[in-house]
């Protein structure tokens, strides 16, 4: 295995930008060795308060440098985030576990997303003028103000794209960031920030907490002008709860048990490849990873034994390199919740159709990627988010039992369609009760699609992140009308009287000029 360009004098460099007054410490393992990779400093409540009373003020003269100086700045942090590609891909795989090829995709999406935002950001958020209740008389514009300080609460799965994600819009929008990060990802969020530091945003202006969420993501929660969180359906619901009763907005982008379907016309060798990536690039720890897999019988046998053959030739590892296909799993916490719901489903007479153990030959974390069937509603892996290393495969007899089947959870993050016909494909993704369809390809076409909108439906979450409307939830509209002092509105019983006739014409002409 190739030597990593990190070291522990740069993680010892990298934890001192942690806002952390105290002494007290953690250790963070690493899922190749489970050895300790590094000790991160613990946050209090006070550094919380502390790094968003110093946010607030380093966003007035962010806010005022405007859209050119924001742009020029993020097109340099896009320049430098891949010019330290090999160091960011590094922390990721030490950190996370996953391959080379899905840190890259990491790595590649950070880039290309704070791309767009600084591109985006004035076309998006500029002031406009829109149509005046009276024309003429008042002229309407529409101005964006920045809402302050945004709360980020991000997780260790994908700690690098999640924290773009939601902290490059921010910036981008002329917020301030205070941002808490995952003990398994701090590293790679810190470097990250590292880069857009040196590229010029003001260190104050983008804040790294660290420490248990029952202090300090509560205590960012308490002061935050806007939060973002990604994680579980049961936290965002409570962050959700304290929004709501502080009145500040929330994207929360939540739990997922994410459909497949085959459909009968694809090549089930080609549908089979595809499948095993959409199930298990970082062995399932994705939110949009696919968890069910609904596929027409007449294809069921041809698929399921290309998914069994694909998966059992797949190379597990966790080298500093391209030369592993799935990685690990992130912690010994991450493996006991596989295993419970694998004990659970077999237990209940389910049956592996491959996988179904650990490969602690290959590091302690590891796991087989595991397919099952005969998986019934009783089950926790029915309808219960696993996020790890099982796929439950279901046999359907046509296109609309796929999906019933598929729309039957209360969950609504990502779908996928996979079909030989792109028309066909499109009519089932219509149907689909999610946030984000994919059309043969389990996540990453909606995934990488930055200038779209992401997010989820029923209990996966509200708001989007990307696109136009990931920039529009981090400032507030305010509506500005002017008179123009040709006309003066009417005050008196009089002035309205002689105003009546006129306005009720003018109203006619554009009802006239709209239906032209």
């Amino acid at each position: 295995m190739r030597a990593p360009t990190a070291s522990p004098e740069l993680f010892t460099s990298l934890t001192d930008d942690v806002v952390a007054s105290g002494s007290d410490t953690v250790s963070v393992l690493t899922p190749s060795t489970g050895e300790t990779l590094h000790e991160l400093p613990r946050s209090s409540a006070g550094d919380v308060r502390d790094a968003v009373a110093r946010a607030r003020l380093a966003q007035l003269a962010w806010a005022r440098a405007g859209f050119a100086e924001r742009r020029r700045v993020l097109l340099r942090a896009h320049d430098l985030v891949l010019e330290r590609r090999e160091l960011l891909l590094d922390l990721i795989q030490l950190e996370s576990g996953k391959t080379r090829g899905q840190a890259f995709e990491e790595v590649f999406g950070a880039a290309s997303l704070t791309r767009y935002n600084a591109l985006a950001a004035r076309g998006v958020l500029r002031c406009r003028r829109r149509r005046s209740g009276v024309p003429v008389v008042l002229t309407t514009r529409v101005r964006y103000r920045p809402k302050g300080v945004a709360g980020v609460i991000t997780p260790w799965n994908y700690a690098l794209s999640l924290a773009a994600m939601d902290v490059v819009p921010a910036l981008a929008a002329g917020c301030a960031v205070v941002q808490k990060a995952d003990d398994q990802g701090a590293l790679s969020i810190l470097a990250l920030r590292r880069a857009f530091i040196d590229a010029g945003v003001p260190e104050a202006l983008w804040a790294v907490v660290t420490g248990e969420g029952s202090e300090v993501g509560e205590a960012l929660t308490d002061v935050a002008d806007y939060i973002c969180f990604t994680g579980s359906t049961a936290t965002g619901r409570r962050i959700g709860e304290k929004a709501g009763r502080r009145l500040v907005g929330a994207s929360l982008e939540l739990g997922g048990k994410n459909p497949l379907i085959v459909l009968d016309d694809v090549d089930p060798e080609q549908a089979a490849t595809d499948a095993a990536y959409a199930c298990f690039a970082a062995m399932g720890q994705l939110c949009v990873s696919i968890e069910r897999i609904y596929v027409h019988r007449a294809v069921a046998g041809a698929f399921t034994r290309a998914l069994v053959d694909r998966l059992e030739q797949a190379r597990l590892g966790s080298s500093l390199d391209y030369g592993s296909d799935f990685g690990s799993l992130a912690s010994a916490a991450q493996l006991a919740r596989v295993e419970a719901h694998l004990d659970d489903a077999l237990a209940q007479g389910a049956t592996v159709l491959t996988g179904g153990r650990a490969r602690t030959d290959v590091g302690p974390w590891f796991f087989q990627p595991t397919v099952l069937t005969g998986v019934t509603p009783t089950m926790r892996v029915y309808a219960e988010e696993t996020f790890g290393a099982i796929a439950s495969l279901y046999i359907v007899d046509d296109e609309e039992e796929a999906i019933l089947a598929a729309n039957a959870s209360e969950y609504g993050l990502n779908a996928a369609v996979f079909t030989g016909s792109t028309k066909r494909g499109q009519r089932v993704a219509n149907a689909l009760e999610a946030g984000n369809v994919n059309i043969n390809e389990g996540y990453r076409g909606s995934y990488s699609s930055f200038a779209a909108p992401m997010g989820g439906m029923k209990q996966s979450g509200v708001g989007r992140r990307n696109g136009p409307e990931g920039l529009l939830r981090f400032v507030e509209p305010v509506t500005i009308s002017a008179m123009t002092g040709l006309l003066q509105l009417p005050r008196t019983g009089r002035e309205f009287g002689a105003l009546e006739q006129p306005l009720l014409l003018l109203a006619w002409v554009l009802r006239g000029i709209r239906r032209r």
